[in-house]
């Protein structure tokens, strides 16, 4: 599978890279290596293989979603330089 220069010049944009000409081609033999590789992985047969997660097994990998540190509205603005109600006071950068 060939990567031509508008993919790459289309990935630089995204990651707003500024690529000169030379890293280009560069880029396009290193991402032409990378789809060689996996078009040689898939090759591989994996018929026998199971889909995974994870590769050793876990029973219970996720805790509850529960609130164990309830916010104390006092303490988080006892040291505020200016609070108004429950709230930190700021100046108005907006006009």
């Amino acid at each position: 599978m060939r990567i031509t220069t508008e993919e790459v010049r289309r990935v630089a944009i995204l990651a707003r890279l500024a690529l000169t000409s030379t890293e280009e081609d560069d880029l396009i033999k290193h991402f032409d290596k990378i789809l060689a590789y996996m078009d040689m992985l898939n090759t591989l047969d994996t018929t026998t293989v199971e889909p995974t997660a994870h590769v050793v097994e876990m029973s219970e990998p996720l805790r509850n979603d529960c609130v164990t540190n309830q916010p104390n509205t006092e303490a988080l603005l006892a040291n505020a330089p200016a609070r108004e109600d429950s709230f930190f006071k700021v100046p108005k950068i907006l006009e």
